[in-house]
């Protein structure tokens, strides 16, 4: 099959690998122009670059609802545009261009986490498995029929990182799944049940500040999900923002207010954490790593050199 590659960042150049590797022809690839954001460097791999060492064209837009691409897509001809982590809006004229529509290749098990940043949200949430859905695309994001999905498990101890990797490896068989499933001719997939759907949010500064009235265990898992080289969650003591690199949960139940700097507990600090933290029955966060403002990285036990006190979520 003729095939338009819309695409950017690491998500975007493992669809592009994977459709140069396979037996489809890639005609255009259709990618935005190099950006500054945080997030825009995490993942950075190019896709223009690997296009061009292809020999394939390349576009480059902020947004594709111009009628140069518009009529520089009619001439492709693709029979399908393959996107991945294409940032804005596909309107419609573009996306129906296709014989066989656009399939959109999601990180998330979709209807669930529908948006941005999904495999963070989801770890922050506890949820038990992650994994890729590819899709037909219609004028709701991220909403369209499910052509393939597959699905990976979340360990106790896996890292937003280990989650990036794992389902980055999904792109290339889900690809292959849906791709066969749209060459075979069939058009029955199922709708997406809206009723379990969820849209999120891109991710920003505030999103990764520590609030010490949620449970120990969200706050873990929120250290967990914000790994490098994602901004690490933070919290400040005093006026010092300190960012937690690794934490745990305590074995012991601690009581009192939450944020208090408590005890040494198993090589790690424990601060109270939960709305309910005056009840005495939670778990304490137990922080193992932290980075100061200078950007020194130290063991917890290193840098809390007494107890008392508070971090809290601002400054102090």
């Amino acid at each position: 099959m003729r095939v338009v590659m819309f695409g950017y960042q690491t998500w975007g150049h493992r669809t592009l690998r994977a459709l140069l590797d396979s037996d489809h022809d890639v005609v255009t690839v259709v990618t935005h122009p190099p950006g500054g954001g945080v997030y825009e460097r995490v993942w950075s791999d190019s896709v223009a670059d690997l296009a061009k060492s292809a020999d394939v064209p390349v576009l480059l837009r902020d947004r594709p609802d111009d009628d140069e691409l518009h009529e520089a897509l009619k001439a492709a001809a693709p029979d399908v545009i393959v996107a991945n982590n294409w940032r804005t809006w596909i309107p419609p004229r573009i996306f129906e261009l296709p014989r066989l529509g656009t399939l959109n290749i999601h990180d998330a098990l979709l209807p669930a986490y529908a948006g941005f940043s999904p495999l963070i949200w989801a770890l922050i949430n506890g949820e038990r498995e992650v994994g890729v859905t590819a899709h037909l695309m219609d004028a709701t994001l991220d909403a369209g029929p499910i052509v393939a999905q597959r699905a990976i498990p979340v360990g106790p101890k896996d890292t937003a990182t280990d989650l990036f990797y794992a389902t980055l490896d999904l792109i290339e068989p889900i690809l292959q799944d849906a791709l066969a499933a749209l060459e075979s001719g069939r058009t029955d997939f199922p709708p997406q049940d809206r009723s379990k759907a969820s849209f999120f949010h891109k991710r920003s500064e505030e999103d990764i500040r520590i609030d010490w009235t949620w449970s120990a265990e969200e706050l873990e898992r929120l250290v967990r999900a914000q790994s490098a080289p994602y901004p690490a969650a933070f919290c400040y003591h005093g006026q010092e923002r300190l960012e937690i690199l690794a934490a745990d949960v305590s074995d012991a139940v601690y009581g009192g207010t939450p944020g208090r700097i408590f005890y040494r507990e198993g090589g790690g600090i424990a601060i109270v954490a939960g709305a309910d933290a005056r009840r005495g029955r939670n778990r304490a966060l137990l922080i193992r790593k932290v980075r100061t403002s200078e950007g020194k990285e130290l063991d917890a036990l290193e840098y809390f050199t007494r107890m008392g006190g508070y971090l809290t979520s601002r400054p102090a």
